[in-house]
């Protein structure tokens, strides 16, 4: 018996990286898995349903609210329910305020914030029929803390936990939690692309002195969505190897 026997998840942004990590665990305790990037990924749909559940690729604009809402019907109509949704699309385009573009601060709150409230807004109905389900929207340490550089990043960042803990207090009555998880320094492609005395002063900050890997992500993404959290909502829960208590 897996923890998440007979349950769908619905995660943005999952053909590789954090998302894909998600989306492998969550498959290994028995959920059916429909996730979405920018094309669909029929490599890592393969690789997800040797663990032997249901699983469907599909090609997304998270950041578009009605190519959202028709996709989020075509997975209810694909698979009867959708219990889980993880919000992981993102994406990062940094520099110093001076030097920001307009362009740039509204491609990442758009594919970053917009897009979760283009999918909560689409699933919430059907996990109200249902009565109940979980939304786990993908924060970072940025979000709580901020960072130089980052400005747009850290605000659709803290955008993610604020809306999170909305949607707990708004859909709590219906059985709906919500809750955020804010990864620190994690080894994906995108940091393993970082000079390397950034990320060795990003090892001198952090106490456990290494790097989380998706999977320590996706172990606490399990957590959230199965019922070992029954009754935990609104919370954000910081993944980051103690950098910042």
């Amino acid at each position: 018996m897996g923890l998440l026997d007979g349950k769908t998840a619905l995660i943005t942004g999952a053909a590789r990286g954090i998302g894909k990590a998600i989306a492998l665990r969550y498959a290994a305790e028995g959920a059916n898995i429909a996730f979405t990037d920018l094309a669909v990924n029929e490599e890592t749909e393969a690789e997800i349903a040797a663990l032997g559940v249901k699983c469907k690729s599909y090609a997304s604009n998270a950041a578009d609210f009605t190519e959202t809402e028709t996709l989020v019907k075509q997975v209810k109509e694909d698979f009867g329910t959708i219990d889980v949704l993880v919000n992981n699309a993102g994406i990062t385009k940094d520099g110093l305020m001076l030097r920001m573009t307009e362009q740039q601060w509204d491609a990442v709150i758009g594919v970053n914030l917009k897009s979760a409230f283009n999918f909560i807004h689409a699933v919430v109905p059907v996990m109200m029929r249902q009565r109940g389900g979980s939304i786990i929207n993908m924060a970072s340490v940025v979000g709580v803390h901020g960072n130089a550089g980052q400005a747009n990043y850290a605000a659709s960042k803290a955008g993610m936990i604020a809306l999170a803990k909305s949607i707990a207090q708004e859909m709590g009555p219906k059985g709906i939690r919500a809750n955020a998880i804010a990864p620190g320094f994690i080894e994906t492609a995108m940091t393993a692309a970082l000079p390397e005395a950034v990320r060795e002063d990003w090892m001198k900050k952090i106490p456990l002195r290494r790097g989380g890997k998706p999977e320590d992500v996706a172990d606490v993404a399990l957590f959230l969505a199965s019922d070992l959290s029954s009754y935990v909502s609104g919370q954000v829960i910081q993944i980051d190897g103690g950098m910042n208590m």
